[in-house]
């Protein structure tokens, strides 16, 4: 006789296998589909997940057409810096972080403290990111992960290594995997992390035995001090400086490019006629960003903590995004101390 939970999965495989796929905005995952049985079996084989609780699980995760079409076009593809700059460096978000900073003062000293990672940089992310909590996502996480590990190949492996990631940390934290929301590309909570970084980088700044970045400030705050110091923070570093090109440079003048390679040094940029100012040693990593602004090409030279904040997303208009943004509430912050 068919239990009940196996009735649920056929009755959704029924419902999948008479919809045509992404024919609707959303379809529930396939549980016949090759890839998805050979995702089960490794759940279950590698991991010791329950394959009927698994099963009935997926099942009532949905395949989104508006996932696969958002994460094929995403802004930093499509939009200048001049453009990007005014979606993150508004009158109104620089205003939210300086209540932010405010209001969580104590908590943020204490975290960049024990870090070394400064609050310009913490409240910089938070605001980019999901501004101050109130952008977090719109998808289930689970919806996201499985869209995009089953019905993605273009980066399905990727996807399907962070759907492991959720279950395992939603199993480890206690979490009904059908509950949390995050973005299109299954990035969760206030700091926007993917599963296998909340695994490896969230912590918990309360000793309450939680890692809650959806809803603990503290938490979330802790998490990207926390990712920010394993990928090689460095305390008092500069992050990035304007530049131009000097009289010595005979090179093209480079394109906007929104990926960052540190090939360079504060002395191998100088040779070559870039023009900046910075205290940092002539060995120190450096790199010749460009981009284009309202008023034309913009130059800046991007030094190893610039670098580390493109470790929590690859884009460099969005590393300095962070920056400036972080930066102008310090400054409105300090303008108006007590």
């Amino acid at each position: 006789m068919m239990t009940k939970i196996a009735l649920l999965i056929s009755l959704y495989a029924l419902q999948f296998l008479t919809t045509p796929l992404l024919a609707a905005d959303k379809v529930p995952v396939n549980l016949q589909q090759d890839n998805v049985v050979a995702f089960i079996d490794e759940m279950v084989e590698s991991h010791g997940f329950d394959r009927e609780a698994l099963s009935a699980v997926l099942a009532q995760a949905e395949i989104k057409a508006t996932i696969v079409k958002k994460i094929s076009t995403p802004a930093e593809r499509t939009l200048t810096w001049g453009e990007y700059r005014k979606i993150f460096i508004t009158k109104e978000r620089i205003n939210a972080g300086v209540t932010f900073w405010r209001e969580n003062k104590e908590m943020l000293e204490r975290i960049a403290l024990e870090t070394g990672v400064p609050i310009e940089i913490l409240v910089g992310i938070i605001g980019v990111e999901t501004y101050y909590g109130r952008i977090t996502g719109k998808d289930r996480v689970i919806d996201a992960l499985a869209t995009l590990a089953f019905e993605y190949p273009k980066r399905a492996k990727f996807f399907r290594n962070e759907l492991v990631q959720f279950l395992l940390l939603a199993r480890e934290e206690e979490l009904d995997p059908l509950t949390p929301m995050g973005s299109y590309a299954g990035a969760m909570g206030r700091p926007q992390f993917m599963p296998s970084s909340f695994r490896a980088y969230a912590v918990d700044s309360t000793g309450d035995g939680k890692r809650d970045i959806w809803n603990n400030w503290a938490d979330v705050s802790g998490s990207i001090a926390n990712y920010f110091l394993e990928h090689r923070w460095r305390e008092n570093e500069a992050v990035a400086t304007q530049a131009s090109l000097g009289s010595n440079w005979t090179a093209d003048i480079p394109k906007p490019a929104n990926t960052l390679k540190m090939v360079d040094s504060v002395d191998s940029l100088s040779k070559k006629g870039v023009l900046f100012a910075t205290d940092l040693g002539a060995d120190s990593e450096a790199q010749l960003l460009t981009y284009e602004g309202d008023d034309g090409i913009e130059h800046w030279v991007g030094f190893h903590n610039f670098y580390v904040i493109t470790k929590y997303n690859r884009s460099v208009m969005y590393a300095l995004a962070v920056h400036q943004l972080g930066q102008q509430i310090s400054a409105e912050m300090n303008a108006n101390a007590p």
